[in-house]
């Protein structure tokens, strides 16, 4: 019998057949090769507390291999009745393996004559946005040069014109276009002719309407064959490996599950049986689209549908269209506070609305036929089930009173006391009992009487049951950016003083200013002391905040910012469990707790903010609509750039309506051509853009971006070309980087991946060394295993020079798969990135210096682990060094001063910082993965 391996790893009792079992037990276990000369010295992660002897170190290293990573056997439960079974175009059930309808035999570029046209077309319209002017000018040189190119070579096949004659010759082509095809139309109100003549001049207006029909928009969104892979045909229950419910896209929640009961019970199966259910998500927010040539501003509605998931949903990838532009009655400032004209506004709203969503009246009852993404036909049932709104959007869609809950009716002097929810029939029974006895509805219930949801035309519908969240302006801009943040400042004022409390602020920006650098994290440069403060913004505020204001603040107001922190973090995930939601609920219910000191110390006397209050009902919008980031109204936001910003600037200012319309219609038809065109492989699909150009605070986003979770595993790779100008050999490539120690570095990590015996020589490494600037880590979030929600990329880099600055990352290092969190990593500085080959194999490798942890919990004011370099001596003079594979490092990781009581010297610079400081906190709101891992 062949003897067996002994693992030379210190204290490894574990033995080995074979040379590649001992290799691979060496990857996962010793991952790392250190100089340390104390008794553990392979350990990447010390326990740095100050209550401990340098010397009395545990060793970090389990003594037994971790087991083999578990597959997640994940199970979804779809609804019994409506369950989305395919048919014929006549609606006549087919057997479920029936292979879809064959596509049209006519050209697919049609009506352009054939793939440079089209292209041009697209290009010149949707991609460019060229003027009108620009495009004849183009077209004229274009045809000109195909004359001279004729009389040159005397070859007359050349055409006298180029692909269109002129703007008009092009835009017919793509009105021509039969995909996606929804006219725009237009109703307008009727002025009573009985109004006496001194009647108020709001009321002697006739306001039009523009709208589309609504069930065509809704047949465009299902044909379009790009969402096939991101379509939910029926409501399902979601269990995880372990068997938890979970929460992600929309026909994940509650709502769809029982509104497709109901259905089923009041239609009966002989009706709705196999159906899908198709829930319509509406969406209104008024947008500016001047200031400067006076205040234009435009009301859109937008439709999405509940099938296609929250991932395209907030892509722009058609699944988000604008169905109509409201009217917005104006007046004289006489009437500004008229009740008459309030509610005539309300009224004006709601009828609208209404008689848009006509169209879809008879299909909410009895199903129709419809074409879906992947090619197959079904019977679709629609049913009304969610409205993006903001919060004054919210009191105009659901007839509530300023001040008081959408959801619940709770009193507006006390939103966070005992309150039911509201619903459709309770409010009916409110006004059959209070109506008409003056004010007692609008004081007592928060109910506006003379106002009549659009809802209540609608079978099933609840607009108390459909709003939805609002994680931009509920959570990030309203919780945090005009509360929280006002109120820390307001504290600091009461508690030092005008003068004192300038000074901090001053200090606060500085500190934002010199936080380092990280992928995808916005820069403060001035700190925030800027006015036009967007959602992305805040966003980029809360990833840094804690630290910046940790040492002025006491400590209940700092766990009050880190709960709401985590609340935030926790609601912004794209798949939610059980564990997440009772998460949810905690961090909400500390939150609550110590806010109080907000009022302890005379900032505020009441939280009975509407926004604020909303956070309660977070948990169980969950479990109705899936994850909040899917019905959020950043997205209706992001819809005005492409849907009435930029087709504004594209017009003449000139009854602009109209031709915003027609540019949407146009738009609308190039986008679902192309989907086609790609679904049928004659074109390549276009992916997101990361080489887009980035604001000048924001070049990390070249850093960061999604990735095709088809194409990419986790995992790190080096860049694809080496760097020049550095030393080829180990020896003299460490004395040129300036770490001497590196080749017996290397070489010692050469003898652990080798798996020789601890007696026996170092190996020499002969080849040439390869340098590289940086290397990409792959990864997705840990509630997402599976990486279904689409993996992400990040870039670290490790230069000399970087926008002229030297740059280190640090990054996050594995050396127990078996330990949660942080406690399984490392954080760690890559001070150099390179490869090199022994015996035909390639090395990919980092030379890092390891943070050891400071203290043995996180640190109880700001909820983040605290790490500091490690050196091998008290005087820090010698580093702890370790050449480490490249598959040791799980992603990168960011780190933030902990700046202490002094205040920053103002010519402190952030790349600077890593440098300068002693002790950081590892930010684990860089992002959601951070945040989902660092805890």
């Amino acid at each position: 019998m062949a003897p067996k391996i002994p693992c030379s790893f210190h204290s490894c009792i574990h033995t080995f057949k074979k040379n590649g079992d001992l290799t691979k037990h060496v990857n996962r276990v010793h991952l790392a090769v250190s100089l340390a000369p104390v008794e553990h010295p392979n350990v990447p992660q010390l326990i740095d507390d100050p209550t401990l002897d340098f010397e009395q170190v545990p060793p970090a290293f389990p003594f037994s291999p971790p087991p083999p990573p578990q597959i997640p056997q994940e199970e979804k439960k779809f609804h019994p009745y409506l369950t989305g079974d395919i048919c014929d175009e006549q609606g006549n059930y087919l057997p479920p393996n029936t292979p879809p309808p064959p596509r049209s035999t006519e050209s697919p570029w049609s009506p352009f004559e054939g793939q440079a046209q089209f292209h041009l077309a697209d290009l010149l319209f949707r991609k460019v946005e060229m003027s009108q002017g620009n495009i004849d000018e183009l077209l004229d040189i274009w045809s000109l040069y195909e004359r001279q190119l004729a009389q040159t070579t005397g070859c007359h096949k050349h055409s006298s014109n180029g692909p269109f004659d002129n703007h008009k010759d092009l835009y017919g082509l793509i009105g021509n276009i039969v995909q996606g095809g929804a006219s725009w139309k237009c109703f307008q109100s009727v002025v009573d002719e009985s109004l006496p003549v001194n009647a108020s001049e709001w009321q002697k207006i006739s306001y039009q309407v523009w709208y589309r029909d609504l069930d065509t928009v809704i047949a465009n969104i299902l044909a379009n064959p790009e969402f096939r892979n991101d379509f939910d045909v029926a409501p399902y229950v979601h269990l995880d490996s372990a068997g938890k419910r979970s929460w992600a896209d929309f026909m994940s929640g509650n709502f769809a599950w029982r509104h497709a009961t109901q259905i089923y019970e009041e239609e009966g199966a002989g009706t709705v049986k196999g159906a899908m259910l198709v829930p319509v998500i509406l969406g209104a927010d008024k947008t500016t689209v001047s200031i400067a040539t006076g205040h234009v501003e435009y009301h859109p509605l937008y439709v999405s549908i509940g099938n296609v998931t929250n991932a395209s949903r907030r892509a722009h990838r058609k699944a988000v269209i604008p169905i109509g532009f409201l009217a917005i009655p104006k007046s004289d400032r006489k009437y500004d506070k008229d009740p008459n004209f309030r509610v005539f506004k309300k009224k004006l709203y709601h009828a609208s609305i209404a008689a848009i969503l006509q169209t879809l009246k008879p299909a909410m009852k009895i199903p129709v036929v419809r074409k879906c993404p992947d090619g197959h036909f079904r019977r679709v049932i629609y049913d009304l089930a969610a409205f993006i709104a903001d919060y004054p959007e919210q009191v105009y869609v659901s007839g509530v009173v300023q001040g008081w809950c959408c959801r619940c009716n709770a009193l507006f002097s006390d939103l966070d006391g005992t309150a039911d929810r509201r619903s459709r029939e309770l409010d009916k029974i409110l006004r059959e009992e209070y109506g008409g006895e003056g004010r007692t509805l609008w004081d007592n219930f928060g109910v506006d009487e003379h106002i009549t949801p659009f809802t209540e035309h609608f079978p099933r519908a609840d607009i108390h049951e459909m709003l939805s969240f609002d994680l931009l302006h509920q959570i990030i801009k309203g919780c945090f950016k005009d509360m929280l943040i006002d109120w820390t400042w307001e504290y600091l004022l009461l508690e030092h003083g005008d003068k004192r409390a300038n000074e901090i602020y001053d200090d606060i920006d500085h500190r934002l200013a010199a936080v380092p650098a990280f992928p995808g994290l916005r820069r403060f440069p001035h700190g925030r002391r800027f006015k036009q403060w967007t959602g992305n913004d805040s966003k980029a505020l809360m990833k840094i905040f804690l630290p910046a204001v940790a040492e002025y603040l006491p400590d209940e107001m700092m766990k009050c910012l880190s709960s709401f922190m985590d609340f935030c973090y926790l609601i912004r995930r794209s798949d939610i469990n059980e564990d997440t939601l009772k998460a949810i609920e905690s961090s909400l219910q500390a939150f609550h707790h110590y806010r109080e000191i907000f009022q302890t110390s005379g900032v505020r006397e009441h939280f009975s903010i509407p926004r604020m209050h909303s956070m309660v009902h977070y948990p169980l919008c969950i479990t109705d609509f899936g994850s909040p980031n899917g019905l959020c109204s950043s997205i209706t936001e992001s819809r005005h750039i492409t849907a009435v910003k930029k087709p504004w600037r594209r017009s003449n200012r000139y009854n602009a309506l109209s031709q915003i319309l027609l540019t949407n219609q146009r738009l609308d038809k190039l986008a679902a051509l192309h989907s086609i065109l790609v679904n049928a492989g004659f074109i390549l699909p276009s992916g997101p853009s990361h080489t887009s150009q980035c604001d000048l605070f924001d070049v990390e986003n070249e850093d960061v971006g999604p990735v095709d979770s088809g194409q990419a595993q986790a995992d790190v790779k080096l860049a694809k070309t080496r760097e020049s100008g550095y030393p080829r050999f180990i020896a003299e490539l460490g004395e040129h980087v300036g770490h001497p120690t590196l080749e017996e570095l290397t070489r010692q990590f050469l003898h652990e991946q080798l798996g020789l015996s601890e007696d026996s020589d170092l190996p020499h490494i002969t080849s040439k060394i390869n340098v590289y600037h940086s290397a990409i880590a792959v990864f997705f979030a840990p509630s997402d295993r599976a990486g279904i929600r689409g993996m992400q990329q990040e870039r670290i880099r490790c230069t000399p020079s970087w926008y002229s600055i030297e740059r280190r990352d640090c990054v996050l290092a594995t050396i127990d798969e078996d330990k949660p969190g942080f406690q399984g990593l490392s954080a760690a500085r890559a001070l150099l990135l390179f490869s090199f080959r022994h015996e035909k194999k390639v090395y990919p490798c980092a030379l890092l210096h390891w943070f050891n942890v400071y203290g043995q919990r996180r640190d109880s004011k700001t909820g983040l682990w605290r790490v500091r370099p490690a050196f091998h001596d008290q005087a820090q003079q010698n580093p702890c060094l370790a050449v480490v594979h490249l598959d040791t490092l799980a992603r990168g990781v960011h780190l933030i001063p902990v700046y202490g009581s002094q205040r920053l010297p103002v010519e402190l610079k952030y790349y600077q910082s890593l440098d300068v400081f002693k002790l950081f906190y590892v930010n684990k709101y860089a992002d959601y993965h951070a945040n989902e891992t660092l805890f």
